[in-house]
């Protein structure tokens, strides 16, 4: 099955978030305490990690 144009921008742009921007999961962060740019960041990667899975 031949992979979308949009499935494979995500798929590239999930990995260049993988490399770019922190994991706050390996640091432990409590979303209760996060800032904004913290959950913005949290955000984005979950949004491109759903559209590339999907």
């Amino acid at each position: 099955m031949a992979m979308t144009m949009k499935k494979k921008f995500f798929k590239f742009l999930a990995r260049v978030n993988k490399h770019l921007l922190p994991s706050y999961s390996k640091q432990q962060l409590d979303l209760s305490k996060a800032s904004k740019i913290q959950l913005v960041i949290i955000g984005w990667r979950v949004f491109v990690t759903k559209n590339a899975l999907d």
